[in-house]
């Protein structure tokens, strides 16, 4: 199975896309098995965004990221889910971003961007560890598994 990450922004809070956002990801057939509101830490923004530390707006996603709370979700799904979230998502520039993708339906900014979402298999797994402990993650069968994936 594979997880993605999902962190709806401050953005995306303060102008009440959760539901929207969830709502998208249960459609698609995905199964939510964390889901939380939290404020971010320096340490864990610094880790997660470790790839742009030494870029000159790295102080600028910080303070935008500790703006307002931010609601994290660990999805899980089978083979292909991942890509899946990232086309449901769409680039990550709201401007250029596809009609009926969440960016593009709801964004328009390079930096306010809605949402975050892992970018491979591999980062899944490491995202999900980063913003969830073990007991805060459920395993659980989702009965329309079969429909979805046509096992």
């Amino acid at each position: 199975m594979e997880k993605s990450l999902i962190l709806v922004k401050p953005d995306g809070l303060q102008r009440g896309l959760v539901g929207e956002i969830i709502s998208r990801f249960e459609r698609k057939g995905l199964k939510i098995i964390g889901l939380k509101m939290l404020s971010i830490e320096d340490s864990t923004l610094e880790q997660h965004y470790e790839h742009l530390a030494d870029k000159p707006f790295f102080s600028d996603i910080k303070e935008f990221m500790k703006s307002s709370p931010i609601v994290a979700i660990a999805l899980e799904g089978g083979e292909g889910a991942v890509s899946a979230i990232r086309t449901l998502v769409g680039p990550t520039k709201g401007q250029e971003a596809p009609g009926g993708t969440i960016r593009g339906d709801f964004g328009l900014s390079g930096s306010n961007n809605i949402v975050h979402a892992s970018d491979s298999v591999e980062n899944g797994r490491v995202e999900v560890d980063r913003f969830f402990d073990g007991n805060e993650l459920f395993e659980y069968t989702k009965t329309d598994f079969d429909h979805i994936y046509g096992r």
